[in-house]
Parts: structure tokens; sequence; C-alpha cells
């Protein structure tokens, strides 16, 4: 029998691909997964590099669209390209644990700005929208609720 597979956001698994060029390693995350095929997950590094321009979540004329912070370059389609190939290489996994806040991760606790960049609420990311969409019988985990239930 082959071993579950779990979906898990590059960063928490400690690897630098981060706009910032850091990471956000999380090794209870690993430990609770230790079971699992791991597949990590990043669709903002293999696009824009590491370190690089953070984004945003910015929503313009009523849609939700991923923008460049400092060059306001408009970069949804290049992120749902790369979440789509990255589905296509992996269409069947038990779980998914994303990174909270991120502008491609962030389960419900992405921030949502308007066009002035002022925080008008909170939403989804663009590759956990993608994801949740594909994946619809799966629970969506972030980083701190894995480790209130583990």
């Amino acid at each position: 029998m082959s071993k579950k597979k779990v979906i898990i956001s590059a960063c928490i698994l400690g690897e630098i691909c981060r706009y910032d060029g850091k990471s956000k390693e999380f090794r209870n995350v690993v430990e609770a997964y230790k079971e699992y095929e791991i597949i990590p997950f990043c669709p903002e590094a293999p696009l824009f590099g590491t370190p690089r321009e953070r984004i945003s979540v910015v929503e313009v004329n009523g849609e939700e669209r991923i923008i460049t912070d400092e060059t306001q370059i408009d970069v949804t389609g290049r992120l749902e390209a790369e979440v789509a190939s990255f589905i296509e290489d992996n269409p069947h996994v038990d779980a998914l644990v994303l990174k909270a806040k991120s502008p491609s991760c962030g389960y419900k606790t992405t921030p949502l700005l308007n066009t002035n960049k002022e925080l008008i609420g909170y939403t989804s990311g663009i590759g956990v929208k993608l994801l949740a969409k594909h994946f619809k019988n799966i629970t969506i985990l972030d980083e701190m609720k894995v480790l209130n239930t583990h």
C-alpha cells in the first residue's frame, strides 16, 4: 500500500523560498506528517525567484488580483498557471497544510487590500483557492491549526 500524500507549503518545510529570502520552518508540522509522502508547494519561487518583490492580494474593480507591491505588476495569471501545473503533476493527495497569511497559501487569513493598499478584509491566497477547488473533500490546515490538532 502506498503512503498517504500531503502538500505542505515549502517554507514550512524549511525551504528558503519566501519573498524575503527566509523560511518559516515548523518542525512540528513535518513531525505530524512523518508517515506521509510530503509534497512541497510554493508557486511563487519558481516564477519570481528568491528573494523577490513582495506580492499582495488587491481588490481591483471587485476582483481579487495578485499585484507586486513596488512595481504594481499583476501576476495573477502567471500564478494561476503555475498552480494549475502543480495540480496536474499532483492530482491525488490526502491532506493540505499551507502557510497562513500568504498571498499564495493563506486559507481565509490572507490580508485583502484595496488599491490604496489599505486592509479591507481577509481572503484566501490564489494557490489555496485553486487547490481547494480541485481537492474538494480535503480539510485545509495552516501551520497553527496543525499544532493545535496534533
